[in-house]
């Protein structure tokens, strides 16, 4: 039920005991990356060294969230996407990016962005969404999604239930959404209804004070929002993965211990701690303790595991090793097309930092 991340380019000493005690996925951000070759031979060493399957996860969004660059076919923003307003066109970008990282050997990624970009001044959001109009983010993210499961990847959308129309950056606080109940339903509800009931096998959540449906906690950490809204009302049935515990949005509002008990109980199945081990370890030794004292109850965690086996069943009939895609000319036929609305890339921010899963890493 942990997610993590580590720092180097082949897998360090704290992630090999993480792994030991039972960690079951790996995210990648571009401090772990060099080259094709080597991711390849980093997903492969971590299965060998935990003697088990182990799933690895990226941030590919396109645009200025890419882990992989050096190598790969390089996608435009989602904002360039969806100037296009073409399912058939975002479905085969799906699929560009899914096909590169099953050639790496990387099952999951934290894509598409469901947010709908109706604040000019959202300072996390931006061109990394399809655009202002819910209708359109809703049928292009349902397109990506299935171009990425086309090609053997699954696809995360995020971030439930939006992170669009906040001013704030849950990096660095805890944003509010102050919008009313039917105000929410037009807008930021919309694409994760859609693509809730159509199936997409993983969903994000946001680290945002929604007050129309939980006035004391952030989605991430609200059962009103994970368990009463997108488990019940929604009736979604696939893995919710937690945004990184670790941001500040989280980490100046809650203890690690009880950032992460609260957002299992509120329906999270995986928890995302992007950088620290020793808060990895904080975090599974309280949810261990909780279980054992009936404060996290069994049918909790085995409906967790439950989802996340489904998730990882399909992952291991797709071999890894096809290097010869990456970039190849079909892919960036493809991206071409996207590149002819005119739209004009932001800046590439690993100049500065990089927006991760989403905290901020060097």
């Amino acid at each position: 039920m942990f997610v993590v991340g580590f720092h180097g380019t082949t897998p360090s000493g704290e992630l090999l005991e993480l792994l030991r005690r039972g960690v079951g996925a790996v995210v990648l951000f571009s401090r772990n990356i060099v080259a094709p070759a080597q991711v390849l031979e980093l997903t492969g060493s971590l299965t060998r060294a935990a003697g088990r399957p182990v799933v690895v996860c990226v941030d590919q969004e396109g645009g200025r969230v890419r882990r992989l660059r050096e190598g790969f076919t390089q996608v435009p923003s989602m904002r360039a996407l969806g100037q296009h307003a073409d399912p058939e066109l975002a479905r085969l970008v799906g699929w560009v990016m899914g096909r590169e990282l099953r050639a790496v050997g990387i099952h999951v990624n934290f894509a598409p962005v469901l947010d709908v970009d109706t604040n000019p001044d959202n300072p996390v959001i931006g061109d990394r969404s399809f655009g202002s109009d819910p209708e359109l983010v809703a049928t292009l993210g349902e397109a990506l999604a299935g171009g990425l499961g086309q090609a053997g990847v699954v696809a995360c959308g995020k971030h439930f239930p939006g992170h669009g129309d906040t001013d704030q950056d849950s990096h660095h606080e805890l944003p509010r959404l102050v919008h009313d109940r039917q105000r929410l339903e037009r807008v930021e509800l919309l694409p994760f209804r859609r693509l809730g009931r159509a199936g997409i096998p993983s969903l994000m959540t946001a680290h945002v004070l929604v007050e129309a449906l939980d006035r004391e906690h952030p989605a991430t950490m609200s059962s009103s929002v994970l368990t009463g809204l997108l488990r019940n009302e929604i009736g979604y049935d696939g893995v919710v993965f937690s945004d990184d515990l670790e941001m500040k949005a989280v980490a100046d509002h809650y203890a690690p211990e009880r950032a992460a008990l609260l957002a299992v109980q509120a329906g999270s199945d995986a928890l995302l701690v992007c950088h620290s081990a020793d808060v990895a370890h904080r975090m599974l030794d309280a949810l261990i303790q909780a279980a054992r004292q009936g404060e996290l109850s069994a049918e909790r965690i085995a409906e967790a595991n439950r989802r996340l086996m489904r998730l990882q069943r399909p992952m291991h009939g797709v071999k890894a090793g096809e290097l010869g895609v990456l970039g190849c000319r079909e892919h960036r036929a493809i991206v071409e097309r996207v590149l002819e609305s005119g739209e004009t890339e932001a800046s590439d921010p690993t100049d500065a930092r990089e927006p991760t899963t989403d905290g901020w890493s060097s």
